[in-house]
């Protein structure tokens, strides 16, 4: 004998499916936020930092120029910055955007080794007067 199934109409049964991943998903996030919050691990305060970026003005990646030479610049700098083992994995992806052929360093580091080493790089390639450093040291 086969036991009894009960039948659960089409539109039902569509609901319970595209209902069950939202209700999971919204309490693991849940989950996740509420066990960060008890191991005390919160995000750093990035405010100033997110509202400087907002700017017009503010250099991120989207501003490197697509001309061919700034984009060499830039993968020139990138690859000496990659193969460079003494830096630290933050000094690595530092931002390193070129525009007119001037490279904007940005991103944070973590000492003043660090910020001459990628500078020096930099000028090493793009030329001196070529080069705005506006690395920051993390901590300051």
């Amino acid at each position: 004998m086969h036991p009894k199934r009960s039948k659960i109409s089409g539109p039902l049964l569509a609901l319970a499916l595209l209902t069950s991943p939202a209700i999971a998903s919204s309490q693991s996030i849940s989950d996740d936020s509420s066990s960060s919050r008890r191991a005390g691990a919160y995000a750093p305060d990035n405010s100033g930092k997110n509202a400087r970026d907002r700017s017009r003005d503010a250099v991120t990646p989207l501003t490197q120029s697509n001309n061919q030479s700034d984009i060499e610049i830039t993968r020139k700098i990138r690859r000496a910055l990659m193969q460079d083992k003494s830096l630290s994995t933050t000094a690595r992806n530092v931002k390193v955007v070129t525009v007119g052929g001037t490279v904007i360093l940005r991103g944070p580091v973590k000492s003043e080794h660090e910020k001459a080493a990628i500078a020096d790089k930099a000028l090493q390639i793009a030329g001196s007067g070529h080069v705005n450093d506006q690395l920051e040291i993390a901590g300051r």
